[in-house]
């Protein structure tokens, strides 16, 4: 193994790390105490209209959809399971002063409601950033040190509604969640054997009533892929002409990269070709305090502003998936969150895929490798990204000898210089693939 530059490291925002066994810990939990709360009103339907205000809010839209109540979403979830045969479930965790109040909604029976008096909005939201804090630490990257918070949440948000899960064989989760809780990894809660992401598939919604829940099959499908390595204010992304070059090669479509990368270059070959299936822009974006407009897709010679994404026209006709695959969101900053949580419905399209943190370039370019390869052939896009995430924290996806081996794949690509000279890389430690977050419609 190469010896390695920790400052460089640092400097990459990347790692090495070690196979650490994260049962090997005693972790001390919180007991918890929970409530059963009667549903004797509409309280999803309320819920839904409290958030689909703050989306209003904070966009300056107003959006058409109607509130749902929690029988035509149980009837849409049917509707789903039809569909693609996965069946699931949407959780709604509502922060509240004195107690976390948790609803489930279900294809089938009404909605449970429980209320978690030690998860009072104060001590759940310093978990939670407890949590992305020891994740995020690159200096902590050898460890496990990200456990204790990982589990406490666990006790908090899952089990408090894990039986009723199992009794209906729930595999996909869909979190509508309240503020300080949008930009949490759902992926890398812990049960204490293991994580969330290796028992269910995962989504973010801004609330039911504006995801478009319309399913298509993109198991065939081609990718108009843009970005740029290149930034004038920005860090490098040496990994992105790999990236491009690879999904499409895989995948078929087109690979635009640097100077060609623009909003009006963009719109002129979704009209040469309409590409209505998938976009994925290998680029730098930020969902940051503020207004809407301080939060951004970097393009080769603008920043694209959130209340700008609508000019990209994704919505004629509608693009089922759009991805950023560099994007970073503030911690813990509620317009930052809501830009992040309600990006696919900013942009008009189905779905979308974005990253919480910035995540290592070499951690990038792996995962999407795999989750496009695992997209050929699942059911819903949810399933792809989990499967790709199981391969990183499995190891099975690693850097060696310059190269980035794909062990399921069976293949190895060699690395630009800047990635190649920092060594070996483990890539299993969750800060390399709990960022990844599938937003909107995980179907």
């Amino acid at each position: 193994m190469k010896k390695v530059n920790f400052l460089a490291i640092a400097l990459l925002i990347t790692g090495i790390i070690f196979p650490v066994s994260v049962q090997s810990q005693t972790i001390h939990i919180a007991q918890n105490p929970i409530t059963q709360l009667p549903v004797t009103v509409d309280v999803v339907g309320e819920q839904e209209k409290i958030w689909k205000q703050d989306y209003e809010n904070y966009l300056g839209a107003n959006f058409p959809q109607e509130v749902m109540n929690a029988k035509s979403i149980s009837d849409t979830l049917r509707r789903i399971e039809g569909e693609t045969g996965k069946k699931s479930a949407v959780i709604y965790l509502i922060p509240r002063e004195k107690q976390l109040e948790i609803i489930l909604v279900t294809p089938t029976g009404e909605p449970i409601r429980q209320s978690i008096s030690a998860a009072n909005r104060n001590t759940l939201l310093k978990v939670a950033r407890e949590l992305k804090n020891e994740l995020t630490d690159t200096i902590k990257i050898d460890t496990t040190s990200y456990l204790a918070s990982a589990q406490q949440l666990y006790q908090w948000l899952i089990v408090p509604i894990e039986k009723d899960l199992k009794a209906q064989n729930i595999d996909t989760l869909v979190f509508c969640v309240g503020e300080g809780l949008r930009s949490l990894p759902f992926a890398a809660l812990h049960d204490g054997e293991k994580f969330l992401i290796e028992k269910y598939s995962t989504g973010l919604i801004p609330a039911f009533s504006l995801t478009d829940t319309n399913y298509t099959d993109i198991r065939d499908f081609s990718v108009l892929a843009m970005g740029a390595s290149q930034f004038q204010n920005l860090a490098p992304l040496p990994a992105v002409p790999i990236e491009l070059s690879t999904i499409v090669k895989n995948q078929g479509g087109r690979n635009i990269i640097n100077e060609k990368f623009t909003v009006r270059n963009l719109r002129l070959q979704r009209q040469i070709k309409p590409y209505k299936k998938i976009i994925h822009l290998a680029t730098h974006g930020s969902f940051t305090s503020g207004t809407v407009s301080n939060s951004y897709i970097q393009f080769w010679n603008t920043r694209l502003r959130l209340n700008q994404l609508r000019n990209l026209k994704l919505n004629v006709p509608p693009v089922d998936l759009l991805v950023l695959s560099a994007c970073t969101t503030a911690l813990g900053d509620q317009n930052a969150e809501l830009g992040f949580s309600g990006l696919a419905l900013e942009a008009g399209v189905k779905s979308a895929m974005g990253s919480l943190w910035f995540v290592s370039d070499a951690g990038t370019l792996g995962l999407m490798i795999e989750f496009y390869n695992h997209l050929k052939t699942s059911p819903i896009k949810a399933d792809a990204l989990r499967s790709a995430q199981i391969e990183m924290l499995n190891g099975r996806i690693r850097i060696q000898e310059g190269q980035l081996q794909q062990l399921r794949l069976k293949t190895e690509t060699p690395l630009p210089p800047e990635i190649a000279e920092m060594g070996d890389i483990n890539l299993s430690h969750p800060y390399y693939w709990a960022a990844f977050t599938m937003i909107g419609g995980p179907w």
